[in-house]
């Protein structure tokens, strides 16, 4: 439930995914304009920012760390309004992400940044089901087990980054 879940919380995560980047959250945006039907239903989910590189023989899929999530700032409110309930990436997030996310009682997850071998193995299976002319930045269903993540900011407006930086300055 994600009422209890306070930034700087370790999470594991279980279940589907979705995994998306620039370019994919462009034409969403483009999409949910045009009251076009996406390729998901965005209610209730959790989108991790990644752009997985090929799959080598044998894995299911390449190295996937997390994408820096500023880069996805102009979109995520649209999709929180849309009924997301969480994203996973790395670095803060700007005041309008986290009035949303507040708002809509979202939460962002950050996954370590170099890790990318840690984060790749709880991912049992990947299939491509958008926009596969992208290549690694099409959209993704991911299925993981026990993905491990840090919840940044949570439903309340609290956020680590901050936090971190008021305990640093005392």
């Amino acid at each position: 439930m994600l009422s209890e879940l306070k930034a700087g919380d370790k999470v594991f995560i279980s279940g589907t995914i979705y995994a998306m980047r620039d370019e994919a959250h462009k034409r969403f945006l483009y999409m949910m304009i045009k009251n076009e039907k996406l390729p998901f239903n965005v209610r209730g989910q959790i989108i991790y920012y990644t752009g997985p590189t090929p799959e080598p023989e044998g894995r299911v899929i390449g190295s996937a760390g997390p994408t820096s999530s500023y880069r996805l700032d102009p979109y995520t409110p649209q999709l929180i309004e849309k009924g997301l309930k969480a994203t996973i990436g790395k670095g803060q997030r700007d005041r309008a992400v986290i009035e949303s996310m507040k708002k809509h009682k979202a939460v962002y997850l950050v996954a370590v940044g170099g890790a990318a071998v840690v984060l790749t193995s709880a991912i049992k299976k990947s299939t491509v089901i958008a926009f596969e002319e992208l290549g690694h930045e099409a959209v993704r269903i991911l299925e993981v087990e026990n993905f491990p993540c840090i919840v940044a900011n949570d439903i309340y407006g609290n956020d680590i980054f901050v936090r971190g930086i008021e305990q640093w300055r005392r």
